[in-house]
């Protein structure tokens, strides 16, 4: 039966997005006579009511593009609890553009708005987009292998400066509450050490290893942090590089302790330290062939549930096939790094 689909994407950008959108437009239209509704900038402009048709033009080509053509943002329509109006906006958006379903596509936050939604009647289906690889319920999301691969080479080329200057490289990634991308980036990359939010890292345990590095030898080390690692000094939170400012979903936008760590690694040591904060570039830039591919069976799975009627859900990878789970599984918990995983990079610290 043709439907009338809306699509949007919410949170940070990250490769392969486009190819999600791309393959809710070519099978939506091609295979299931759809009319599919392009919502810009996420939920706000649900919110605002910014909305285009979609047609098989809009998507040529944009398969190698980062980011969204749809753009994003980081709204959230629940922000203030008790008020409905915004989630009331959303309603009557969708219904001046007789849409029949929306596809959200989006991390924990988007996705737990979606949710929300759902448990009000609206029918919705969900896609998983995060760059930090922390939703639960799918063994992993588009994006994160791009942004492992831009780590690794970051590390590659670091390691050529370190070693001809004798210095400590510390590198600041991405991961707020979870350690995928510092760990497999810096399994991948060759890091001697890896700090991640799931982990306690006393400033002198950290110092310790370097020194004991140095004196087998090693006169250069790379030391790759995530942007909420859980590092003390003296016992206290090496809170410092904390901003004080929050999103619309109460983040603490976080970024600094990478330079923050070179200044306390070089004070301490009085080894030669430099920091790398990869930051956006992690987010940038053409996905790979796996996040193109991911973002793809995502897409046609999406649309695919729309048109079973299965709502509430988020389509997830498992076992390498694609299969819905409830949206309230998807965000009910992160999924960080075990121990298991990290003992296989502990192996290589020092």
């Amino acid at each position: 039966m043709k439907m009338r689909v809306g699509i949007l994407t919410g949170g940070g950008d990250c490769p392969g997005l486009n190819p999600v959108i791309r393959a809710v437009v070519r099978k939506g239209i091609m295979i299931y006579g759809d009319e599919i509704i392009g919502i810009y900038e996420g939920w706000r402009g649900l919110i605002e009511g910014k909305c285009g048709k979609l047609d098989l033009a809009s998507v040529s080509g944009i398969l190698p593009r980062g980011g969204t053509i749809l753009k994003t943002s980081r709204t959230n329509p629940f922000k203030k609890e008790g008020d409905e109006g915004p989630a009331k906006k959303i309603e009557a958006t969708m219904a001046a553009q007789k849409m029949d379903a929306l596809i959200a596509v989006g991390g924990e936050d988007t996705l737990g708005a979606a949710n929300k939604l759902h448990l009000r009647g609206v029918k919705v289906v969900g896609v998983p987009k995060t760059i930090d690889n922390d939703l639960f319920g799918t063994e992993v999301t588009f994006g994160f292998d791009t942004a492992i691969n831009i780590v690794m080479e970051a590390l590659d080329r670091l390691h050529t400066t370190a070693e001809s200057h004798n210095r400590v490289m510390v590198v600041e990634v991405m991961g707020r509450h979870a350690g995928w991308i510092a760990l497999e980036g810096g399994l991948a990359g060759g890091a001697d050490l890896i700090l991640i939010p799931e982990k306690e890292y006393p400033l002198e345990d950290i110092c310790k290893t370097i020194k004991k590095r140095h004196a087998r030898g090693k006169d250069f080390s790379i030391v790759v942090v995530s942007e909420g690692a859980h590092i003390t000094v003296e016992g206290k939170p090496m809170s410092a590089f904390l901003d004080s400012k929050k999103d619309e979903f109460g983040h603490l936008r976080l970024g600094g302790i990478g330079p923050g760590l070179a200044d306390l690694i070089e004070k301490q040591t009085q080894f030669e330290t430099r920091s790398t904060v990869l930051g956006h570039i992690q987010r940038g830039g053409s996905p790979t062939a796996f996040d193109r591919v991911l973002g793809t069976r995502f897409g046609v799975k999406a649309i695919d549930l729309v048109h079973q009627g299965d709502f509430g859900k988020m389509v997830a990878l498992q076992a390498n096939k694609i299969v819905p789970i409830p949206l309230s599984e998807a965000v009910a918990k992160l999924k960080t790094v075990d121990d298991e995983w990290y003992k296989v990079a502990e192996t290589f610290f020092g």
